[in-house]
């Protein structure tokens, strides 16, 4: 098993930055492709963005395209979320999720219904 601990959310006025971590332990070795994906009231959980095993492919919605950069570093385990610009309507519970599943060092995916593991989700709320 894979936990995985999100942390970094919080409140923040447009335009400004946060930075999420998503910090995996117990078997890590098995937290392949990880992604962010989120949550707003009223709405379906949706892809955000996605980074490979190796950390150097990634996607992204368009919707956060040139304003946040996801990154991962391997040796601490941990995935990272850094959000630019914020908007309001990228207010929502953000989560980290791992695919359990080695296709190779240069896949991602961004289906939701292809991870394994999910953490509790951290809330971020942007004001305008």
């Amino acid at each position: 098993q894979v936990q995985l601990v999100e942390s970094g959310g919080g409140l923040v006025q447009a335009g400004g930055s946060l930075r999420l971590s998503c910090a995996a332990s117990g078997r890590t070795f098995s937290t392949n492709a990880m992604g962010w994906f989120r949550q707003a009231p009223g709405k379906e959980r949706e892809f955000v963005a996605a980074v490979s095993w190796s950390g150097k492919s990634t996607e992204y919605a368009d919707s956060v395209k040139g304003r946040f950069t996801i990154s991962r570093d391997n040796a601490k385990n941990t995935v990272y979320l850094q959000m630019n610009s914020l908007k309001p309507e990228d207010t929502a519970v953000y989560y980290c999720a791992a695919d359990r599943n080695f296709y190779g060092a240069s896949y991602y995916d961004t289906r939701a219904d292809e991870y394994d593991y999910w953490g509790q989700g951290t809330q971020v709320t942007v004001s305008s």
